[in-house]
């Protein structure tokens, strides 16, 4: 039997073992509509069992030892390792990743859980001062039941950056992935830590629709919600837990930036743009959505961009060599091609791509856009790079602030000018020489504006800030005299 064997995970969800569920749906490959399976889905009435269930786990859970806990997590990790090939192949088929994207999330998978391993025996809190004859100290105790609604794009990171450190942490956790990628984001993390031996109860998967994710979020045992995905429903997630009382940890959309500096070497910046804004489609939150080139630049930028683009292949990466792989589903691809098109009809002018191949699209470039062009106000979630001019550095700084978002933002070329920019815009990530797409599991990682809560995910100040609570403990020696 395989980590992925269909025989355990078929039509089922995982809920203190694996359930038969009353709903199903196919799990389909986008770049053929081929079916692959059959993923269980669960009902909003599963999810609030699981969460009564994950809450009476999770107290015998915290009460592990560190090393016991500790101890899952490097297995967890030593897993994803052993099984490399057949979690990259889902993550090809069911996502739609070209071979390398779908090899670095696996290994970024695996750092993860051996980063979180070190969370269990990291201290948890501190000494404080105090005015009165006793000790005084904060310390973190696990949040309890943590709810984690992940997205389709990097399915298996996006959804075990907040599973892995939540449950070292001594948390128990709901995990509602994209229906779309049901099992690169959910039964893969749920197999991970099944034969790494974690405790029956405390990761529960649970696909669904809508009122499954309402549940995840209202059920009264769930105290911090992780969601990533877009700003309209993080929006909605938020007001929600806001009104239960709850955390809500966002990681939402990105139109990021990537400013080409006078002097920059155009061929070296063209590939790091290229690099940003067309790796897994364009289907990154941290994708290059806007490229901020010197004027001085802008012509040659704009051509060494196109020819880079134009020979990107597009195809079926299960079973092509290609760059490109396939849009997640029709109505993302036709949203694409018509923010591109409609683009186009308002007077930008296409310098590469713009055209759908079968369930993929091609590489593009625009050029000759204004500010107020759909192509450069949107998040297009495509491999589509806008390209407009700059002449100074307070042009550029407003280029780049002018957005809604506040992710990542890259600055190719002289790194003192590249510094003194920096320290002008306003994001959650600043990349001086590289491209806007980049994660590692110690860093912290989060958006302004629209683009989340800030940094929630990564190293672990980040983590145990995201999914502990602080707890005021006083001791005297003797029992203390009061006035009454």
């Amino acid at each position: 039997m395989t980590l992925l064997d269909s025989a355990v995970w078929g039509r089922k969800f995982l809920s203190d073992g694996w359930r038969d569920a009353s709903l199903d749906q196919p799990v389909t490959e986008p770049a053929t509509g081929d079916r692959l399976g059959t993923v269980g889905l669960a009902t909003a009435e599963d999810a609030r069992r699981a969460a009564a269930r994950a809450a009476e786990a999770q107290r015998t859970w915290a009460a592990t030892p560190a090393a016991e806990r500790a101890a899952v997590l490097r297995r967890a990790g030593e897993l994803f390792t052993e099984h490399a090939a057949e979690i990259e192949d889902w993550l090809v088929r069911e996502a739609g990743s070209v071979r390398s994207k779908a090899a670095f999330e696996v290994g970024l998978a695996q750092g993860e859980c051996f980063e979180c391993a070190a969370l269990p025996t990291h201290p948890q809190g501190e000494v404080l001062a105090s005015e009165e004859a006793r000790w005084s100290f904060a310390r973190r105790r696990p949040a309890g039941v943590v709810s984690v609604i992940s997205p389709f794009n990097f399915p298996l990171v996006l959804g075990l950056r907040s599973v892995a450190p939540a449950l070292a942490l001594g948390n128990a956790v709901l995990l509602k992935p994209d229906p779309r990628t049901a099992v690169s984001g959910g039964v893969v993390i749920a197999r991970v830590f099944e034969e790494a031996g974690l405790p029956s109860g405390l990761l529960h998967l649970l696909p669904g629709d809508g009122p499954v994710g309402e549940a995840v979020v209202e059920a009264p045992e769930v105290r911090v919600v992780s969601f990533t995905g877009s700003t309209r429903v993080g929006r909605a997630i938020g007001e929600r837990a806001g009104r239960l009382l709850k955390r809500a940890h966002l990681e939402l959309g990105g139109n990021n930036a990537l400013v080409v500096l006078p002097g920059a070497d155009v061929r070296k910046a063209a590939s790091a743009g290229a690099f940003g804004s067309y790796l897994h489609q364009g289907q990154i939150c941290m994708t290059t959505g806007r490229h901020i080139v010197h004027e001085s630049l802008l012509e040659e930028y704009s051509a060494v961009l196109a020819a880079k683009a134009e020979a990107l292949p597009v195809g079926d990466p299960a079973r092509e060599d290609v760059a490109l792989g396939p849009i997640i589903d029709r109505r993302q691809l036709e949203r694409v091609h018509r923010i591109v098109t409609d683009s186009v009809a308002a007077g930008a002018k296409l310098a590469a791509g713009g055209e759908i191949v079968g369930a993929g699209y091609r590489a593009t470039v625009l050029t000759g856009l204004t500010p107020d062009m759909p192509a450069w106000r949107e998040e297009i979630f495509g491999p589509v790079a806008p390209v407009i001019g700059f002449s100074t550095p307070e042009e550029a700084a407003w280029l780049v602030d002018d957005c809604e978002y506040g992710l990542s933002v890259g600055v190719l070329g002289d790194v003192g000018a590249a510094m003194k920019l920096a320290d002008r815009i306003d994001s959650g990530k600043i990349h001086i020489n590289e491209q806007t797409v980049a994660d590692e599991p110690h860093a912290p990682f989060g958006g302004v504006k629209a683009s989340g809560t800030g940094s929630r995910f990564g190293g672990a100040a980040a983590n145990v800030e995201a999914f502990t609570e602080t707890q005021w403990v006083t001791v005297r020696p003797d029992i203390a005299d009061y006035p009454f």
